[in-house]
């Protein structure tokens, strides 16, 4: 296990430079957005997509540094009711997949989408309680819709050999562990998760039985290092179903925080043992979106605190059993 960084947060520099910081404070991946919500900054498609000059050019950049990548990660909206925004969202997941496979790495991050709650709606619809029965009616259509994707993207994977690790997220489908199993049941193996902690602490799941659980299923396929606090004097009177604008610290029941701001050391060496419980030996990916502090800081200090975690051997023989 080693820690890694999703590049995001330093679009703004050139990639070779967010390559040299990220070497100099220990990082050993870098996950790279390649679309959706992410962006392209670090790895356009275009440029890179069937160019194998340019591919070199990359592995010769990384190899610079020190650095592999753990993950190609384009999180949007495939299930979208709008057919051109759907369509969008389809082909940078497919070029994704290309890609990966094009450049050696093995996943691919994402979200499973969300779709309309019938076949006339306009917008996407989350729903969170089977009544009034028209909500149960409206889930089942919108799992006939993911059903029917992800199966044909899911072939599509595993003829480039390639995983699809979706993040359980709100507002999409899957944003729970139970979901995520469903559709991996209806689709393939290449369909598992990217544990992203964060999204799971305000729904009141806990971490590490998800981790045992997933992990029983062979089904996580890479993990976000994100942390969240759930802020009680608001959760309170207003509950976790919070849309208040996550610029409005102050009045949110809860805020994505810096690995170790939102659940102390303790808690993430809980986290890390559960992993290699259960067998995964890949990228603790950070993931920064905490309002309260500059990507940089959040950054190092959350490498400080998975530095300090994360088990850097192999475990030995039990001698003592």
């Amino acid at each position: 296990m080693h820690v890694g960084v999703l590049t995001v947060p330093l679009a703004d520099r050139p990639l070779p430079d967010a390559l040299e910081y990220l070497a100099d404070l220990g990082v050993e991946t870098v996950e790279l957005g390649c679309g959706g919500f992410p962006g392209d900054d670090h790895l356009p498609p275009e440029q890179y997509l069937d160019d194998a000059t340019a591919q070199a050019g990359l592995a010769d950049t990384l190899d610079e540094y020190g650095l592999g990548v753990s993950a190609l990660a384009t999180h949007n909206n495939p299930l979208h009711p709008d057919e051109e925004r759907a369509r969008g969202a389809d082909r940078e997941l497919r070029d994704a997949v290309r890609l990966a496979d094009q450049l050696d790495v093995d996943t691919v991050t994402c979200f499973s989408g969300l779709p309309a709650g019938g076949p006339e709606d306009e917008v996407p619809n989350w729903i969170t309680a089977p009544w009034p029965t028209e909500h149960a009616e409206a889930e089942a259509y919108q799992w006939e819709v993911a059903t029917e994707y992800w199966s044909d993207l899911a072939e599509h994977a595993d003829d480039h050999g390639v995983d699809l690790a979706i993040e359980m997220h709100p507002n999409m489908l899957v944003y729970e562990p139970h979901g995520l199993l469903r559709l991996r049941e209806a689709t393939n193996d290449r369909v598992g998760a990217n544990f992203d902690p964060s999204h799971l602490y305000w729904q009141g799941i806990s971490v590490t039985d998800v981790i045992r659980l997933l992990g029983d299923e062979d089904a996580i396929h890479h993990v976000h290092a994100k942390d969240t606090r759930v802020y009680e004097e608001q959760a309170r009177t207003k509950g976790v179903l919070d849309t208040t604008a996550y610029d409005v610290e102050e009045e949110r029941s809860w805020l994505f925080r810096s690995v170790g701001y939102g659940h102390g050391e303790e808690h993430w060496k809980d986290v890390v043992s559960t992993l290699r419980m259960v067998g995964y030996d890949g990228a603790l990916s950070i993931e920064h979106e905490d309002s309260l502090t500059s990507s940089r800081e959040g950054l190092e200090k959350a490498v400080e605190l998975l530095d300090r975690v994360v088990f850097e051997t192999d475990p030995g023989d039990a001698y003592w059993a």
